[in-house]
């Protein structure tokens, strides 16, 4: 039996983020398999309450993550990346889901979110953004296409390394070592401008190495952005919808910014983190508010109250 699941990765620092993120995933699929891998070693108090309140289980072989993370850090030098531990997340290959989704915790889903990984049945890769709409920005170079390692066709396929979907052994602990040492011996292919780390590598990874690979924005009818940065997503109560498509959003992801009032889509994620814990919503956390539906239907009636006398 093929086994599915979702990874994240954590750590105490951001226990709050993966609240949010795990009561919106439990929301609409209370049964999928979660399973935390450690961003850091400061990892045990949001491991405990994540696999207490929500099932989520401890990745199996921490020795592994540690070792990956080292070696993979080693190739490029000690120092060189803004934020070496995103490496960890490579750990999603040699898990125990044979088919995966890999989350940051800076995410909300609106959906069963699993359900993507159909997909899978026709691809060996999947991502679901329109970080290509941006050009390769934060990802490569010019020199990457300037000295013919990819074409514009395939630059089209860079990806948000926030979310995205695989199966377990495509990639072997070999095929990221060798990827790596590809990438060390030419920096100039990538932007690293805006201290991104992982993003570039692993795009150059996917690009390189796997064929049948597909961004879900590309399904029939397009598919509906999730970058919290857009300001065109209607919002219905705690729901969004992509009205450039007419189809509600699967996830939202607060990428490049720091999840705090006056964000965008604030109200959304404080919903999303009370969702089971109302009574301890700080008193400078706005309630959940009224859905757009509501909010035009009062003031109709406010309207018509006023017309009629």
């Amino acid at each position: 039996m093929t086994t599915r699941g979702i990874y994240i990765t954590a750590n105490d620092q951001v226990i709050d983020h993966a609240i949010a993120c795990l009561n919106s995933i439990r929301a609409h699929d209370p049964d999928i398999a979660v399973m935390l891998i450690p961003y850091s070693d400061d990892y045990h108090q949001v491991a405990e309450l994540l696999q207490r309140d929500y099932g989520v289980e401890l990745y199996p072989d921490l020795a592994f993550i540690q070792r990956l993370s080292e070696n993979l850090q080693a190739i490029f030098g000690q120092g060189f990346f803004a934020r070496p531990n995103t490496f960890r997340k490579q750990a999603c290959w040699f898990g125990p889901f044979d088919r995966f989704i890999y989350i940051d915790t800076d995410v909300v889903v609106f959906s069963a979110i699993a359900n993507v990984l159909d997909h899978l049945d026709d691809y060996d890769f999947i991502s679901y953004d329109y970080q290509h709409r941006g050009g390769i920005r934060n990802v490569f170079a010019p020199a990457i296409l300037e000295q013919g390692v990819f074409t514009a066709a395939e630059l089209e396929d860079v990806f948000n390394c926030g979310f995205w979907g695989s199966k377990k052994g495509l990639v072997s602990e070999q095929d990221l070592y060798d990827t790596f040492a590809e990438c060390a011996a030419h920096p100039d292919y990538f932007d690293f401008s805006e201290k991104t780390s992982d993003q570039p590598i692993i795009n150059y990874l996917i690009l390189q190495r796997v064929a049948r690979r597909f961004n879900l924005v590309r399904q029939p009818g397009g598919g509906p952005g999730n970058w919290a940065g857009s300001p065109h997503f209607v919002q219905q109560g705690m729901t969004l919808s992509d009205p450039n498509v007419n189809k509600p959003l699967d996830y939202l992801h607060w990428a490049g910014y720091r999840i705090q009032p006056g964000c965008p889509y604030w109200d959304i994620w404080a919903y999303y983190r009370y969702l089971r814990d109302p009574d301890n919503r700080p008193a400078d956390v706005p309630p959940p508010a009224p859905s757009s539906i509501s909010v035009l239907s009062r003031k109709a009636g406010s309207l018509l109250s006023r017309l009629s006398k």
